[in-house]
């Protein structure tokens, strides 16, 4: 009987981990409608059977009068830290419907974090300078990038149909929802943005 339990509680972690080793790595390559590498672009893909994820915090930092990173992407309920490193003082705000908040003037490290706990994108600036702007693209997934400066990212993700959005700086909403279908143990996916 001992020798039973433990021949299946084995095969039940073999089949755990069967389901874990079918993770793809895809390979994400965005250009725009000209063909033009796209840096910076945030790509987040939905799966309904996503695992319930508690998000990490995160941190923009002001360096030579800019955010940085310019382009943060998180998860739904991640704490954000806004340290100012230069030798001004920095007053960050932003008036987007997904977050609304002001962090008036300061140096240092302001004593809480900004909680973000609504999809969307949230443009950031400074009220001191009106040339610091940056992006917080917010999502419900825990499945997300962000391409380099070469249009490039990759993301690990288990096989099975999903569904994806692209954005990029200066777009108002995500793009268009697109279908992709994850097979086999590497990927690459094109996306062409307007």
């Amino acid at each position: 009987m001992c020798f039973l339990n433990k021949l299946v509680a084995g095969a039940g972690c073999l089949f755990f981990m069967a389901q874990t080793i079918h993770a793809a790595e895809v390979s994400l390559s965005v250009t725009d409608a000209g063909g033009a590498p796209v840096a910076d672009a945030v790509i987040a893909f939905y799966d309904k059977k996503a695992p319930v994820t508690s998000p990490a915090s995160g941190k923009i930092v002001q360096k030579n009068k800019m955010f940085n990173p310019k382009v943060t992407v998180i998860q739904t309920g991640t704490k954000v830290n806004f340290p100012n490193e230069d030798t001004v003082r920095h007053h960050v705000y932003s008036f987007s419907p997904a977050k609304k908040f002001e962090l008036k003037l300061y140096s240092g490290v302001p004593t809480e974090p900004v909680l973000f706990d609504q999809p969307g994108l949230v443009t950031l600036g400074c009220n001191i300078h009106d040339s610091m702007v940056g992006y917080i693209y917010v999502v419900d997934t825990p499945f997300f990038v962000k391409t380099d400066d070469k249009g490039k990212a990759m993301i690990k993700l288990s096989d099975g149909p999903y569904s994806y959005q692209a954005w990029l700086p200066g777009q108002n909403k995500p793009g268009i929802e697109q279908k992709v279908n994850i097979e086999g143990a590497a990927t690459e996916l094109k996306i062409a943005l307007p």
